[in-house]
């Protein structure tokens, strides 16, 4: 019997039933109940109001700053006071954030992009910033990451090129070059996928692209565990 389609895919991470037949299958496929389990951490993140929320304030892990340093060559101090993470937007309900959600699934398993309501065809807007996404230590990872403008909405479009996670996922933050403060952008998939910059972001303070690992552990701050970065070019 052939594989389940990324629709089917899609419907299981959001717990709709499927065809007994379908269901059989995926019942029975490691294969497919391994991408069903990596589609599920997008929903969780929109659909649980503690994940979805704005994210308190965090210290980036020591691990952090170690690589930083190591991949820039600049000393990269913790400051006592802690670092903070610059807060997202407001919550919203659980009905959208799910809506979002099966828009994420949907768009990432079939490599459309994902999150970007409004986009166009071609990307859509003029690109203000780029970044090539170099893997770090030890890493297989990479990719690039465009900063795009439509009518003054912008957006991250990253096209990601990184090993498959059977027990986690990929998140984009967007960090101060001495990781005094980090901005969590969003979730992300292999292949191509655009997510919305917070309002009145300035990208000059935050121009380092971080693509991280992440735990499904119900833990929103970074796990410390980074596998590209790239610094923004405007």
């Amino acid at each position: 019997m052939p594989h389940s389609t990324p629709e089917q895919l899609a419907l299981a991470a959001l717990g709709e039933p499927l065809p007994d037949t379908d269901a059989a299958h995926l019942a029975g496929c490691a294969q497919c109940s391994a991408e069903v389990a990596g589609l599920r951490r997008p929903v969780e993140v929109l659909a649980v109001p503690e994940l979805s929320g704005t994210a308190p304030e965090v210290t980036p892990p020591p691990q952090v700053w170690t690589a930083i340093a190591a991949a820039t060559g600049v000393s990269a101090v913790p400051p006592s006071s802690g670092a903070q993470v610059v807060p997202l937007q407001p919550r919203r309900s659980r009905t959208r954030w799910l809506t979002i959600a099966a828009a994420v699934l949907v768009g990432g398993v079939v490599g459309a992009g994902a999150v970007a309501l409004t986009r166009d065809d071609d990307g859509g807007g003029a690109v203000v910033a780029t970044a090539a996404l170099d893997p770090l230590p030890a890493e297989d990872a990479s990719g690039r990451a465009e900063v795009r403008d439509v009518d003054g909405v912008r957006s991250l479009q990253v096209d990601l090129d990184a090993p498959f996670l059977s027990d986690g996922y990929y998140e984009v933050w967007l960090l101060q070059p001495d990781a005094v403060r980090m901005v969590p952008v969003g979730v992300v998939h292999r292949g191509d996928t655009v997510l919305p910059l917070p309002d009145g972001l300035d990208l000059g303070a935050y121009p380092l692209v971080d693509v991280s690992v992440e735990p499904m552990d119900g833990d929103p701050t970074h796990s410390g565990v980074s596998v590209a970065r790239g610094s923004l070019q405007r």
